[in-house]
């Protein structure tokens, strides 16, 4: 933003001492904070520091107990999203908010015409969107099915669903958790065209280096409360991050490995496909006291070996050894038996149930044990004290064990599962995407207890997306590409390209071999 101008003169959003209260947590403690016209604003915090009760309370879905909001320069109705869409605020949910069995063309006018209207205007509205989406670089086709939309056509939707709707302020809620790289890359150039245009935007994050790509401005959030603003260009990433977590980041050394029997294996193992490619004829070994790192561009049929490893989805061929005997009949529950501790890629819909409480969900897996059921009923009150020590033990912001998991932010539902897996010390865990979506204080957090297993003798497999965490935590490393897996290279063998080369799928080929 030009220093020369005057800022009082541009404000077009203005938030003054907002505070919102769940019972005893205080989610948001008197914030303040302006967004000025063609203005980026990077609102930064780590996981449950409010970022997103913040942006509910502005959109009108939370009204907020003290504190009042003026948009261009008119105050905001509280609780009342239509009041902030009539006053040009749009929003981009992280988890998005459209109809599958719908058209885009429906999903974007839904709303915008009364239910009884016989004339939809679907030319006008389909001329609209088509000039929208050239001019701001969101291609994609009004007439097609959202369920055949990728996630990064599906934000496209999103975004031309609030600009449809004339938004001069744009609110981004960690729009970039669920993108792939490329995918990231035209977000942020369609970004610079809205800025550009006039349009002002409040980007939510924890990714540091995404907030100085983007950001004119960054105000941080810590515990409920403004912890810091700075102008982007002269804050430097230590400077953010230590703002973030209220000191020095942790830093989680991990030592050579000592690696021991092989506790899961399998050999020549293919499946059908599931959310992406079908493993064909896989062959790998899992070690005690080691982390191996699974790497690949999404759907490549890493979900099919995350579900086939937890017992969610059969071997149509081959087979799976299990401290070296065959598993016969794999399932979720002999899964859980033989030791797995899983970390799954989705904590929304696979990994935690939002309308039950804390308590019910991390006894989840173990509510038949003799642990939390006599004589066929649950205890509730060990079941009370297992949940109280996981949010003590893995530092969840939670108001209590009764607690609605829906009401948690993703990084502490992601502390809750890692509790729930790591409970008994597994001998096999399942990790992943075990730190997607977590801001850096949580990221460093989940690895360290990741690294503790192993050191315990605990075989890890490391499924990631992220190439600086598999090349900073795994011993030895496999890439997978249409469902076929490398040959292991251990840490530090290969460089980025190479890693980049094999998830190319230049030298992946199947074969028993790659179990070396």
């Amino acid at each position: 933003m030009d220093a020369t101008r005057s800022p009082e003169a541009e404000i077009v959003l203005r938030l003054s001492g907002i505070t919102k209260r769940f019972g005893p947590l205080v989610a948001n403690d008197a914030i303040s904070l302006s967004l000025a016209r063609g203005e980026v604003v990077a609102l930064l915090g780590e996981n449950g520091a409010g970022k997103t009760t913040l942006m509910n309370i502005l959109f009108g879905h939370y009204t907020a107990d003290e504190g009042h909001i003026e948009a261009f320069g008119q105050p905001l109705p509280p609780g009342d999203p239509n009041a902030a869409l009539a006053a040009g605020i749009g929003m981009v949910h992280q988890h998005f908010t459209l109809a599958d069995q719908m058209t885009v063309l429906e999903n974007i006018v839904l709303g915008t015409r009364p239910l009884w209207s016989f004339n939809l205007g679907k030319a006008q509205a389909r001329a609209k969107i088509r000039r929208l989406a050239t001019d701001y670089g969101l291609e994609v086709d009004p007439d097609r099915m959202i369920m055949e939309l990728s996630v990064g056509e599906r934000q496209r939707v999103e975004i031309l669903k609030a600009l449809y709707r004339e938004a001069r302020i744009l609110i981004l809620d960690e729009p970039t958790a669920v993108l792939t790289p490329m995918e990231t890359e035209a977000l942020f150039a369609t970004l610079k065209k809205l800025v550009a245009a006039g349009l002002s935007v409040i980007f939510i994050s924890h990714k540091l280096g995404e907030v100085q790509s983007v950001s004119d401005r960054v105000v941080v959030l810590r515990g409920g409360r403004l912890a810091g603003e700075r102008r982007t260009s002269e804050a430097t990433r230590r400077e953010l991050a230590e703002l973030m977590v209220g000191g020095q980041l942790p830093v989680n050394e991990i030592g050579p490995p000592t690696p021991g029997a092989i506790l899961f294996e399998l050999r020549d193992v293919s499946t059908r496909a599931t959310g992406g490619a079908a493993l064909r004829q896989a062959s790998m070994q899992l070690r005690g006291g080691e982390i191996t790192g699974l790497a690949g561009i999404s759907g490549n049929g890493q979900a099919a070996l995350a579900a086939l490893i937890a017992g969610t989805l059969d071997a149509r061929e081959g087979d799976i050894l299990v401290h070296g005997e065959t598993a016969r009949h794999w399932s979720p529950r002999m899964a859980l038996d033989k030791g797995l501790g899983r970390i799954p890629e989705d904590r929304h819909a696979t990994g935690m149930i939002g309308d039950m409480s804390v308590a019910e969900n991390v006894i989840s897996e173990a509510y038949r044990s003799p642990r939390f059921s006599r004589f066929g009923f649950l205890d509730w009150k060990a079941a009370a004290t297992f949940a109280s020590d996981i949010i003590t033990a893995y530092d969840v912001k939670c108001p209590s064990p009764e607690a609605r998991v829906r009401l948690l932010s993703g990084g502490n539902m992601q502390k809750l599962i890692l509790g729930r897996a790591l409970d008994g010390d597994p001998d096999i865990i399942l990790a992943s995407q075990p730190t997607r979506g977590l801001d850096v204080g949580a990221v460093a957090y989940v690895h360290a207890r990741l690294i503790e297993a192993r050191d315990r003798g605990a075989a890890v497999l490391l499924i990631s997306e992220d190439l600086d965490e598999i090349q900073t935590l795994s011993d030895r490393i496999l890439v997978m590409h249409r469902g076929q897996l490398s040959k292991p290279s251990a840490r530090g063998e290969l460089s980025v390209m190479e890693l980049g080369e094999l998830m190319a799928g230049h030298g992946v080929a199947d074969g028993a071999d790659h179990a070396a």
